[in-house]
């Protein structure tokens, strides 16, 4: 029903998303999509290209008068640093005499394995596409869809739970709270004292030319129950969201609700006793993430992300020279000490995008307003069970 494709290096002139499956009169706000691009470009422990690219959208199809048309939208992001690159990033013609190729892999990173899957030497071929910057575009797709899930009252938000080993212990706090103390973090938690501890450990590793990782949390409130499905196991939801996230460069793990500590509990300590209060079913507890055999329960998603530190170290580690194979430094490239804050701002739109695609398969229509029928008829079925 709902899909994008991506296109664009990072160093390139743009980078661009195309959006297919969108229903048609949903009023879309520009502002709204460059928001989600300004917070994913802040964070204690960025580098020196977040303060050379200020990312706004620029849409080319599929909306007229702030309103998508049903028709694939298409959006462009420019990079500004391209002006630096235009030589070594040039479309055409042959490679300036003074071009520098990159072929010492990173550990870590994509360099090696792409290299030798595409058979490049020079290892900027695989980089520029392999690179963070090319979250900019799935940020961009999650909050267009997110302005459809709005409507609904589906509301997503994330913080970050721990980096570098300080565990972040916030204070009990509903969702708006939630919401507005990891925005006003520069390390997007909700807990001031692990902040102060976050912090430090940045600032630790930049010190040693290291780099360090980290978990958020993401949290969707408003699901009605029955998005995905049971009925196979590429329509759970949960594997759904769980492939996208770790679609995002640096992620590793992935874990909803109580995830790998339900494997050290009795069940009686896992599973969420049910309760009736008309017209709804209730749960006391979540421990199973707001998502059970594969569809949401009407609790909240609860999400955990693991992130792994950036690749590219600025005391690198051993690596082999791909022309040479001498034993030589890894290269270093222009990169973050620590990306988990702006993460979790990725994490949001990826799980917005796999929730709304999720939502209009369950309930489908062209426009808008067939749509707002559906989950009114859905709505009206539930509560009489």
């Amino acid at each position: 029903m709902l899909r994008y494709l991506t296109a664009g290096e990072s160093h390139g002139p743009e980078l661009t998303v195309i959006v297919e499956g969108m229903p048609s009169r949903v009023p879309i706000q520009k502002e709204k999509i460059d928001e989600q691009l300004r917070r994913r470009q802040q964070g204690y422990g960025r580098g020196r290209r977040m303060q050379i690219e200020t990312d706004t959208v620029e849409v080319t199809s599929g909306i007229r008068f702030g309103e998508t048309l049903g028709s694939p939208i298409t959006m462009r992001v420019v990079n500004r640093d391209f002006k630096n690159w235009i030589e070594k990033m040039s479309v055409w013609g042959n490679p300036p005499e003074n071009l520098k190729e990159v072929t010492r892999p990173r550990p870590g990173h994509a360099d090696l394995a792409g290299g030798l899957k595409y058979d490049h030497e020079d290892l900027r071929n695989i980089l520029e596409r392999a690179s963070a910057r090319n979250t900019t575009t799935v940020v961009a797709a999650g909050a267009l869809v997110r302005q459809l899930l709005e409507l609904f009252k589906i509301e997503i938000t994330a913080h970050v739970v721990e980096i570098g080993g300080v565990v972040a212990k916030p204070d009990t706090l509903d969702f708006q709270q939630l919401i507005d103390a990891a925005d006003r973090s520069p390390v997007r938690t909700a807990d001031q004292v692990a902040e102060a501890k976050m912090i430090a450990k940045i600032d630790e590793a930049k010190e040693r030319g290291d780099t360090v990782g980290g978990i958020f949390e993401i949290i969707v409130r408003g699901c009605p129950p029955g998005l995905g499905s049971h009925v196979h196991n590429d329509r759970k939801l949960d594997a759904q969201l769980a492939g996208a996230l770790m679609g995002i460069q640096a992620i590793k793990g992935v874990e909803i609700g109580l995830g790998f500590e339900a494997a050290r509990r009795f069940g009686s300590q896992v599973h969420d006793a049910i309760v009736y209060q008309a017209p709804r079913y209730l749960r006391p507890s979540n421990g199973a993430g707001g998502i059970e055999g594969g569809m949401t329960t009407g609790q909240d998603i609860v999400i955990r992300v693991a992130m792994k530190p950036i690749s590219t170290l600025y005391k690198p580690l051993a690596s082999v020279d791909m022309k040479t194979k001498e034993v030589e430094l890894a290269a270093v490239e222009r990169s973050d000490h620590c990306a988990v804050p702006a993460a979790s701002v990725v994490g949001e739109n990826v799980a917005a995008f796999v929730i709304a695609d999720a939502f209009l398969r369950k309930f489908s229509g062209d426009s808008l307003r067939e749509i707002q029928a559906q989950v009114a008829a859905y709505q009206s079925m539930v509560e009489k069970r």
